[in-house]
């Protein structure tokens, strides 16, 4: 497949608007792997925000993600969605638990917020079968509002961070749609 799905995204972003022009739309990409055209074509759809999430810190992605996929291309395709469309509320996700420190995790904040990145969701990360990663940490609750007050600090629109927060994590809606609506 050429277009990679993007243009499936985006007819079905354009057909949503079409029948209710007031809906807010959010599209959790993929990386399209850092193709410009297909990252361009989701960016010019109509959508509202544009969520591919980052997963973990640089020195874990290894681990974590499918090898076809890195930190440094989906910082990029954060940063390019933004570029071709500056209205755009962009937003990416982080679990923790799989062996990061401090120090990564706010590298990787600060890093997102100088690639205009919006939105940031962290939470918990969870062993789904023993055929996955183990988890290495459970983060304290303490912990995980040390880290939406870092992110509230760094700038980011709207951070959510708790032991269950997800990338869809369902607190941060009427946020964001006041964002959009102003």
């Amino acid at each position: 497949m050429l277009d990679q799905g993007s243009n499936h995204f985006a007819e079905t972003v354009r057909e949503v608007k079409r029948l209710t022009p007031s809906l807010l739309v959010e599209c959790l990409t993929p990386d399209f792997r850092g193709d410009d055209k297909c990252i361009e074509t989701i960016a010019q759809s109509g959508l509202d925000v544009f969520a591919h999430n980052i997963e973990t810190i640089e020195r874990l992605q290894w681990l974590v993600r499918d090898p076809r996929a890195n930190y440094k291309q989906s910082i990029s395709v954060l940063t390019k969605a933004k570029q071709y469309n500056p209205k755009l509320v962009t937003k990416t996700s982080i679990m923790l638990g799989l062996g990061e420190t401090d120090d990564d995790i706010l590298r990787t904040m600060e890093q997102l917020r100088e690639n205009n990145v919006d939105c940031l969701t962290l939470g918990q990360y969870m062993q789904p079968t023993k055929r996955h990663l183990k988890v290495n940490e459970f983060v304290t609750p303490e912990k995980f509002e040390y880290w939406k007050l870092m992110g509230d600090k760094l700038g980011f629109l709207y951070t959510a961070s708790g032991p269950l927060v997800r990338s869809s994590y369902k607190a941060g809606e009427f946020f964001i749609t006041n964002i959009l609506n102003n």
